[in-house]
């Protein structure tokens, strides 16, 4: 009736209204469904991996008896007798997870065993459940064994006219064994598939070290096993699932590059591709990869081809002949579903609520499920055996007086008399003296009188069993352990995905081999290293090779032998300190000038590079020696160094106009040598340094003149000798020991003979005879001699020639090498 305007609607009397908050009733509404869907639909429980459509498949055709050694049966009345009994949903609901259980490329371990068109790597659907058929896997039955002796709780079916498992037994971690995937209401499950072998491992070394950790767990259960096989490519993501439930994965196909022979003559190559990630459909990778060719998106590709038959899969992707096959490959990885990423949730259902977990909870989720399982087993059979033993003790005590009792029937008036006889004769239960009611005269035979003789004590043997595993916690645990062993000896399979490096997330130096090299750095700042096989060694004024080639104007300022995988700690003229690893410093043809330092240090204006110490990975105690252009020194425990940021850190306050110009490792009681421009040395002990902080500057090392400065310093050893080095290439070896040691602060003793002809001091090196010495001159010419061919004279003299230098030319680096055992001579 339709409603005038103005007219408010006519009510009947009777109607009664509700005063509800709509936004309250929809929430709450929302609330409720949405937990119902999480719970009874979306999320598997953490206990048998399944959700409730899986569970109740399975449960259904066990109790229709199609197991692994009956018949196929129509997949039309599985499904029907799931609707009809456990799951009122839609018939495709059912059949979909009926197929999928089936699919032997969507889970690990297939636990429905199919006959006829279940699908393909192609995206191809199964056929209609009336043409289908199917049965229970081998597998499957370790989900169901023992559910008939009581070992899950059960529920109503949603008529309530018959009950369902909460839960299977579940024999095996099938949650992880054959992942699961889910999009709920407000979250979701992706949980990937595992190798069978390598999760049990991981249960059983639960059992045997409750204290175990997540990393230590990956050592068994190192990462997803896809039933597709293909590359997992690299860790880190699958570690910190692993850890914390959730990450993610990188897997890519696996491929190989082939050459042949072309009918046309001369070799081409093509990529076959024999496995895919995990759920990538083959035929719309096919397409996708012909649209990218044809759209130009991916040069390099001349044909593709669908070559795969019943013994496994391949894709054949031809090469242009003027094509570089890996370079198409890595274009494929980048633009195709060659390699795809994806998530990881371990998102599960653990006493009934939604709950992220870690590799470690889920195990232990499942090990406290498998704990009542055999608790509950054993509990049943408990039970069975004592009813059993009863039974047996009446019959055993019957025979024994079997006249009697056979009286006592014949003169029964009917079979109630007898039993309440027999009762009150023997003092039997009523279950006993039907038992004796029911034997057969066969029974009363000698042979059935020992057999149950035995029987009792294999009972008695028995039910003391079961208590001592009810009553043992260690010995249920030894029974799960030995039961998954059973199942991974009876269905373990090989690894089908291989486990890759993913050179993204690996520390760079893990690939770098560890080698002595020489890193040498000009004065303008450009770096480079070499391996010190490099330099050969020559005779004593020699040319030398050339070891830099810097620009006009520039020269080798800093030359030092080190390992790849020492920390080079830069310190600059500003007192600040930077530091890297060895094999950071880019490697360069010897004739090459290098990279300039600032592009791997984070300098200031102004800021140049005058020291620079190798430490090696294992020296975290001793102290850093800082000298200064004026004179001071400061002496600083290494471990104020450590972690030292990109910016650097500060290494010493300086006097205005002052600048760093040596730095040395020591260890605590050493002695040391400094040397200024006038030829001036003072030695003098470590111990007269104090230790002081990073931001300090320091103490007097040596009184200098005016216009002189320090120019080296260098920590004295046993049995070294002194090697001073001119301006000019003259050099000579004196005995340490004519270096008297002296207190700190003082002029020092003369050096050696230094005159226009010689030039000022340059470097002082303490060596032994066996070293080699390289030195370089300011136009990048270096040369390479052994120190025993340098005349070894006393303190106060001038030296010998040690290297020719041309024209203006002056030495300006000189460092020692490892000997080279090879000995000849190299000009160039």
């Amino acid at each position: 009736m339709a409603v005038k305007k103005d007219e408010k609607p006519r009510v009947p009397d009777n109607t009664k209204f509700l005063n509800v908050k709509l936004n309250d009733e929809m929430k709450q509404s929302f609330i409720a469904y949405a937990m119902a869907v999480n719970v009874s639909r979306a999320i598997p429980d953490v206990r048998d991996g399944l959700k409730p459509v899986h569970r109740r498949i399975l449960y259904a055709m066990n109790e229709l008896g199609i197991t692994s050694d009956k018949p196929y049966r129509k997949c039309a009345r599985i499904v029907g007798d799931v609707l009809g009994k456990y799951h009122p949903h839609g018939d495709s609901s059912v059949y979909d997870a009926l197929v999928r259980l089936a699919q032997d490329f969507s889970i690990r371990e297939p636990l429905v065993d199919g006959q006829g068109n279940f699908g393909s790597v192609d995206g191809d659907p199964a056929a209609a459940m009336r043409y289908t058929e199917a049965r229970l896997s081998k597998i499957a039955s370790e989900m169901l064994r023992d559910i008939d002796k009581e070992t899950v709780d059960w529920q109503g079916n949603f008529d309530e006219t018959l009950e369902e498992p909460t839960v299977l037994p579940a024999r095996f971690p099938n949650l992880l064994v054959n992942g699961s995937d889910g999009i709920a209401v407000g979250m979701a499950t992706n949980i990937p598939p595992h190798n069978l072998g390598e999760v049990i491992d991981g249960v059983c070394a639960l059992i045997d070290n409750p204290e175990i950790t997540v990393d230590e767990l990956m050592k068994f259960v190192p990462a997803p096993d896809f039933p597709t096989g293909g590359l997992i490519m690299g860790r880190a993501n699958v570690r910190c699932a692993y850890r914390t439930g959730r990450g993610g994965i990188v897997m890519r196909a696996k491929t190989e590059i082939e050459e042949y022979s072309s009918e046309r003559g001369g070799t081409r190559s093509r990529i076959i591709v024999t496995e895919l990630p995990y759920q990538v459909n083959k035929a719309l990778l096919i397409k996708s990869i012909a649209d990218l060719v044809k759209d130009k998106k991916i040069e390099g590709i001349s044909d593709v081809k669908e070559e795969s038959d019943r013994d496994g899969m391949r894709i054949v992707i031809e090469v242009k002949r003027d094509a570089q096959p890996q370079v198409v490959l890595n274009m494929l990885y980048k633009h195709t579903n060659l390699q795809v990423s994806d998530g990881i949730i371990f998102l599960a259902l653990v006493n009934g609520e939604p709950k992220i977990v870690n590799l470690k909870e889920m195990l232990y989720w499942y090990l406290e499920h498998q704990k009542d399982i055999i608790t509950r087993r054993t509990r049943y059979d408990l039970e069975r055996a004592q009813e059993r033993e009863h039974i047996v003790e009446g019959l055993v005590k019957a025979q024994e007086n079997i006249d009697e009792v056979v009286n006592i029937i014949k003169t029964s008036r009917d079979r109630y008399e007898a039993g309440e006889k027999l009762m009150s004769r023997f003092y039997l239960s009523d279950k006993q003296a039907n038992a004796i009611l029911d034997m057969r005269l066969s029974r009363l035979t000698s042979l059935e009188v020992e057999s149950l003789r035995r029987e009792l004590a294999e009972l008695e043997e028995r039910i003391a069993d079961y208590k001592s595993i009810l009553n043992n916690p260690s010995r249920v645990l030894d029974i799960i352990k030995t039961e998954l062993i059973e199942v991974k000896e009876k269905y373990n399979t090989p690894r089908k995905t291989e486990l890759c490096i993913d050179y993204d997330e690996i520390d760079i130096g893990d690939l770098i081999e560890k080698e002595d090299v020489v890193v040498s750095m000009t004065h303008f700042g450009y770096i480079k290293r070499l391996p010190v096989t490099e330099y050969k060694p020559q005779h004593r004024g020699g040319k030398g090779i050339t070891a830099h080639k810097p620009k006009e104007e520039d020269f080798v300022e800093t030359m030092l032998t080190t390992c790849t995988h020492d920390n080079l700690m830069f310190f600059t003229n500003k007192g600040r300190v930077y530091c890297i690893k060895a094999y950071e410093v880019p490697e360069a043809a010897r004739t090459t000038r290098g990279r300039a330092i600032v592009n791997l240090l984070q300098l200031g204006e102004d800021e140049k590079v005058t020291a620079v110490i190798p430490l090696t990975e294992d020296q975290t105690k001793g102290n850093l020696m800082m000298a200064t252009k004026l004179g001071m020194i400061k002496k600083t425990p290494v471990d104020q160094f450590a972690k030292i940021r990109k910016g650097g850190k500060i290494a010493i306050a300086l006097n205005e106009g002052d600048e760093l110009i040596s730095v040395q490792f020591t260890g605590g009681r050493d002695e040391l040598l400094i040397a200024s421009s006038s030829g001036k040395c003072i030695r003098f002990s470590e111990d007269d340094v104090r230790a002081m902080g990073r931001d300090t500057m320091g103490v007097r090392s040596m009184r200098l003149d005016a216009g002189e400065a320090v120019v080296d310093m260098t920590v004295v050893y046993s049995g070294c000798e002194v090697l001073t080095v001119s301006q000019y290439g003259y050099g000579k070896r004196t005995d340490i020991d004519e270096y008297r040691l002296q207190s700190r602060g003082g002029k020092g003793v003369k050096a050696g003979v230094f005159n226009d002809q010689t030039g000022k001091l340059v470097n002082l090196k303490l060596i032994s005879p066996d070293d080699d010495i390289m030195l370089i001159a300011d136009n990048g010419t270096i040369i390479r001699l052994r120190a025993k061919e340098i005349s070894k004279i006393s303190r106060d003299t001038r030296g010998v020639r040690m290297m020719k230098v041309k024209g203006e030319g002056q030495v300006v680096c000189v460092a020692k090498a490892e000997p080279y055992e090879e000995e000849e001579e190299v000009t160039e």
